[in-house]
């Protein structure tokens, strides 16, 4: 349910300014103050809260939600209608002197108000810089578990590649393990057939992650959806003929190691973690084996090499 429709149905309280839980920093912090868990009306006339026109804000081309769900926008736009918005929005003026802003958080408040027929808007003015904007966007997001796993993975990779963001400060900016900010990234290498049906839902993040490795993820992961397969059962799937190389998941010798398999299999789920890429690792035993990292940007790369380079010192 949106923010405005439980809101219109229960009024705010006053009392209860504490910061959502497993939110790391939380909004508080990266705003600088608690001024937007209050109460609108609270806010009176102190310079915070303005009345801003609908025709001077422009959406964020970073904003790590991309899906609207046109249902929900509707439902929350009759909400507005009979309740009007309950929470400001937050913008930062744009320096290119055209005096716009641009929303950093709200995007949905600021599309279905144009739904509902408003020209004004209450607003909170911040002054952020792009990753701050980022940030927020993504806390606030993550917060209403508004983003689906691949627009998740999304904006973690931009706070990786374009702020140089360690998996660690992701965690801790967004209250989320480090091992999860990893799982999350390695669904970037999903093909985008198979991306497409994580956006819809139709495929859950954890089925994904189990298909990664798989020669065609598409095919294991209609087979998962077909057979409404659980995670465990869709990971056991990924060991029979029909979704492994070759048509087999058998040696030369007939036989599967499944022990130096698991080991394998771990040991790259760990290196994965690590570097925030997918890794995949062919033992061969006395052989040796191939170790492969897979990256999808230069920037990527050049990341992987100044990490390999810090180690090599």
């Amino acid at each position: 349910m949106s923010d405005e429709a439980e809101l219109g149905t229960k009024a705010p309280s006053k009392t209860d300014n504490r910061p959502a839980r497993g939110l790391g920093r939380g909004l508080s912090a990266l705003l600088g103050d608690t001024e937007t868990t209050r109460p609108t009306e609270e806010r009176g006339a102190d310079g915070g809260t303005r009345e801003i026109g609908l025709d001077l804000i422009v959406r964020n081309p970073t904003q790590p939600r991309r899906q609207f769900d046109e249902h929900d926008l509707q439902t929350l736009a009759d909400s507005i209608r009979q309740h009007g918005i309950l929470q400001p929005l937050l913008l930062r003026l744009l320096d290119d002197g055209s005096g716009r802003y641009e929303i950093v958080a709200g995007e949905r408040r600021w599309r279905a108000a144009q739904l509902a027929g408003l020209h004004v808007v209450p607003a909170l003015v911040r002054s952020f810089d792009d990753l701050a904007t980022l940030e927020v966007s993504i806390v606030e997001n993550v917060q209403r578990a508004d983003l689906n796993p691949i627009e998740e993975a999304l904006a973690f990779q931009q706070l990786a590649e374009r702020f140089g963001r360690t998996q660690q400060a992701i965690a801790d900016t967004v209250g989320k393990s480090r091992a999860h900010i990893a799982n999350t990234l390695r669904l970037l290498s999903l093909p985008e057939s198979v991306k497409d049906l994580v956006r819809s839902g139709d495929l859950s993040a954890g089925h994904a992650r189990a298909i990664i490795s798989a020669p065609d993820p598409l095919a294991a992961a209609r087979a998962i959806i077909d057979r409404g397969l659980s995670v465990r059962d869709a990971e056991k799937l990924l060991t029979k003929s029909e979704f492994t190389k070759g048509g087999s998941g058998i040696g030369s010798s007939g036989k599967r190691d499944d022990a130096g398999d698991a080991d394998s299999k771990a040991l790259a789920h760990d290196l994965s973690a690590t570097l925030g890429l997918d890794v995949s690792l062919a033992h061969k035993g006395d052989k040796g084996g191939a170790l492969t990292i897979h990256y999808r940007s230069l920037e990527q790369l050049d990341g992987l090499c100044r990490k390999l380079t810090v180690i090599a010192r």
